[in-house]
């Protein structure tokens, strides 16, 4: 049997909300952000990204810079707490059986996130999901640097960063007869257009009025 391919944006898609603005106002409700300096910014840049207007240069710069703050094991120690405390209640059951559906069917998944990899690996892995591609943040002799290493996982981000992993994987897009991608943002529409099955999930509205326009199926996750 030939292995399909099934990507799954994670903000908003499979979580009923979104990781990375709430992982401000986590650090904002522990005391570590001044809520008075990130608050707005953090809220006016969540806005740009519905929109479909994001610098993901300005935010990035502006998401990472905490993480250079701590030590590693600080941070790791912090996203524990924020796991139980703000993302598993997003975590929906639906959400759990559609990636259960597809590891079933032997299917390749992928958690493709604009969001960066510190925030997200450890809710790709509580979702049971392997692989993620997120923004990664650079790391030198261990310490975060509040950088960025390679192309951010953001609109057409997604295209290079999928194809360039598929590639270290010796294979491509191509090779799969069936490539499915879940997500709920316009922004995912680069790569959406590129698989055989791009299914909108608890779509924004132009991504649900393209999808219609398309005859694409959209679906809900939320319980």
């Amino acid at each position: 049997m030939k292995q399909n391919l099934a990507l799954f944006d994670l903000d908003n898609t499979l979580l009923a909300g979104d990781s990375d603005y709430n992982w401000s106002l986590f650090l904002i409700s522990e005391g570590l952000l001044d809520a008075k300096t990130h608050q707005d910014r953090n809220e006016q840049f969540y806005q740009d990204y519905k929109n479909g207007c994001l610098n993901i240069t300005e935010f990035l710069a502006f998401q990472l810079k905490p993480l250079s703050e701590h030590s590693k094991q600080f941070l790791d120690e912090l996203h524990v707490k924020y796991m139980d405390k703000v993302i598993r209640p997003m975590m929906t059951k639906k959400a759990q059986t559609l990636v259960d559906k597809h590891k079933a069917a032997g299917d390749l998944c992928v958690v493709i996130t604009a969001t960066n990899s510190f925030v997200t690996k450890p809710i790709a892995t509580a979702y049971g999901i392997e692989h993620l591609l997120g923004s990664d943040p650079e790391m030198v002799n261990g310490q975060y640097t509040g950088g960025v290493t390679g192309v951010p996982t953001y609109k057409e981000g997604k295209v290079i960063r999928l194809n360039q992993w598929l590639e270290a994987r010796g294979s491509k897009l191509s090779d799969y007869d069936v490539s499915y991608f879940y997500s709920d943002s316009h922004n995912d529409l680069p790569l959406m257009k590129l698989v055989t099955n791009p299914v909108a999930v608890d779509a924004d509205e132009t991504l649900a009025a393209y999808a219609k326009a398309q005859a694409w199926p959209a679906i809900s996750l939320r319980d």
